[in-house]
């Protein structure tokens, strides 16, 4: 399906209208000659939606089993070779209406090209991987033939930057040349390495990355995540994983470890902070502190990597992860680019990394530096107590500052006779009494117990941000202009009305838009 036909799936039309723009878009398959030109066509189709949300239900099965079932109505013959690429390409409930209706209309003589037999009907030749010596990312290059003809290339990039995603997807007929041009490039440049994997190893290894893919998408990221042309070689990618021999485990990155206990993440930092690396380090109480902040990254967000080291990983940490994630004090601002280039020093060479690799990670880390203290915020900079922040965050996820905020408004001050500053938001006994003193003026509500055990409930979630989506729905109606009060109540409603079933929940908080005139507490 050529792009010119792709729009939009969020926007107001009737389904049937989008179904019937498709389906006059699919007349083109009637006209190609292979059947890859046919899957690659309908992969793009079902890509049009793929990572985004339709308020009151699965996109995929409003508007991809929709599709099959207008399709299947139809019954022209551009419907029936439409249905039989989603039956390969289709997730397994798209794919399994998809052949029955595709039947059905076969049964009926609809005529379909001569290619329309061989779709999905593919053999893997080879699989190759070109890695670099950071341990960034994997390409992965896996190549199929229908029969030994149309020999083409699946080609995806996992970035274990962002956990082991798959970051960007293509396909290419000129195998030869792509597999030649990956083999120069290794030659040519110390920092890559290309080489053939087992067919059961990249199975297993894209399966992993387009899971985590696919869980990114769910809280609205995969889409930005993700490069222009990864969603239209979804559904292919997915059918070809599927034509790879199962049965391997997952490679494991480069530079990974058994999981660190808590002592070995203190005997690591212990030598590094002992070592000719970490000399010349001035504050030796940050330099720890700051220390235990680049293993725990490593660890917890790296696949148990702490010593891996890479300029993009430095960036990462200096300034996505650290600036949203950690509260550091103005001292540990100050050395952390000063440690995590000891660490550097320290940790390059251990790994085998060369030395044109260590030196580019710590000019990385140097550009940096600047950036680092525009990205980082510290809370106490916009006028908040430090001591409030610490009691907010007495785990350090500075990310969890605002919605903790919010749950907890008053914490400050006096209250009759009770003082907010020595109550502690974190202590289960405190927070019902912080509760009940923001509800001060409802003291005669007949069902209060029952409605503060709700509110207690609300502000538990919040303080843990599970699910995300309660926090993201409260900011939605908060940014409309609505009162605190009135968002808590919408949320307290919607918990009581689903009860204790996770999906449903973050279903129905993905659908809020707004609050009705009538709020429902």
């Amino acid at each position: 399906m050529s792009r010119r036909h792709r729009r939009d799936p969020r926007e107001t039309r009737p389904p049937d209208d989008v179904f019937a723009e498709m389906l006059l878009a699919a007349r083109e398959l009637l006209a190609v000659r292979t059947p890859l030109d046919a899957e690659l066509m309908v992969s793009d189709m079902l890509g049009a939606w793929w990572g985004r949300r339709l308020r009151g239900g699965d996109v995929e099965q409003i508007l991809g089993e929709g599709l099959v079932d207008y399709a299947a109505k139809a019954g022209t013959p551009a419907a029936l070779t439409l249905l039989i690429s989603v039956a390969y390409l289709g997730t397994a409930r798209q794919a399994a209406k998809a052949e029955g209706a595709a039947l059905a209309l076969m049964e009926s003589d609809v005529a379909r090209p001569r290619w329309a037999d061989r779709v999905g009907a593919v053999k893997p030749a080879g699989c190759y991987v070109s890695r670099d010596v950071y341990g960034d990312q994997d390409t992965v290059l896996c190549t199929f033939a229908y029969n030994g003809e149309d020999t083409h290339a699946l080609v995806v990039v996992v970035d274990y930057n962002m956990g082991g995603m798959a970051r960007d997807a293509w396909v290419s007929s000129q195998v030869d040349k792509l597999l030649e041009q990956a083999r120069l490039e290794a030659a040519a440049n110390a920092l890559l390495r290309f080489e053939d994997i087992e067919p059961q190893q990249a199975r297993a290894l894209l399966e992993f990355a387009m899971k985590a893919t696919g869980a990114a998408a769910t809280v609205r990221k995969g889409p930005r995540l993700v490069s222009d042309s990864y969603s239209a070689y979804h559904a292919f990618a997915r059918a070809r994983i599927k034509a790879l021999p199962p049965g391997r485990m997952r490679p494991a990155p480069a530079h990974t470890e058994a999981p660190y206990s808590r002592d070995r993440r203190a005997m690591l930092a212990a030598e590094f902070l002992a070592s000719d690396a970490a000399e010349n380090l001035s504050d030796p109480s940050a330099a720890s502190r700051c220390t235990d902040h680049i293993i725990d990254y490593g660890c917890d967000q790296d696949f148990n990597r702490p010593m891996r080291v890479s300029p993009t990983k430095c960036e990462t940490f200096l300034l996505d992860w650290l600036p949203r994630k950690v509260l550091l004090s103005p001292g540990e601002q100050d050395a952390m680019p000063h440690v995590l280039s000891a660490w550097v020093r320290f940790a390059g060479p251990r790994i085998g990394l060369p030395e044109q690799g260590v030196r580019a990670t710590l000019d990385a880390v140097w550009e940096a530096t600047a950036r680092f203290t525009e990205a980082y915020r510290d809370p106490t900079t916009f006028g908040l107590d430090r001591s409030l922040v610490h009691r907010l965050l007495p785990d350090g996820d500075l990310s969890a500052l605002a919605r903790r905020a919010f749950a907890f408004p008053l914490l400050q001050g006096m209250r009759g006779s009770t003082n907010l500053d020595l109550l502690n938001p974190a202590d289960e006994a405190d927070r019902r009494i912080l509760l009940e003193i923001d509800h001060a003026g409802e003291l005669g509500r007949a069902d209060l117990e029952e409605h503060l055990a709700w509110h207690e409930e609300i502000a538990s979630r919040l303080w843990v941000g599970d699910p995300p989506q309660l926090w993201e729905a409260a900011q939605r109606l908060a940014d409309l202009g609505h009162d605190r009060h009135d968002v808590l109540h919408v949320l307290i409603e919607i918990a009581e009305r689903i009860g204790d079933h996770p999906d449903e929940l973050a279903a129905a908080l993905d659908d809020i838009a707004d609050i009705p005139d009538e709020p429902p507490i």
